[in-house]
């Protein structure tokens, strides 16, 4: 795991606790801190299926070859 997942998902967790504050503005720390996790854990999960679907789409040596 490098730094920009990281910094990723520290984003992802500062826009959730945003988020929250928004729909409640007299959200308490709870709220807050299942928000963070919450967008912390969903934009690491996020990252790994892009990265996913990023591998599927490259073509490989198997597909590559003609079929008779």
């Amino acid at each position: 795991m490098g730094i920009l997942d990281t910094l990723g998902e520290v984003a992802g967790a500062i826009a959730a606790v945003e988020g929250a504050e928004k729909l409640d503005p007299n959200a308490g720390l709870l709220t807050k801190g299942l928000a963070a996790v919450a967008g912390f854990k969903g934009t690491g999960a996020l990252e790994s299926l892009v990265e996913k679907k990023e591998g599927e789409g490259e073509p490989s040596d198997a597909d590559a070859t003609p079929q008779a």
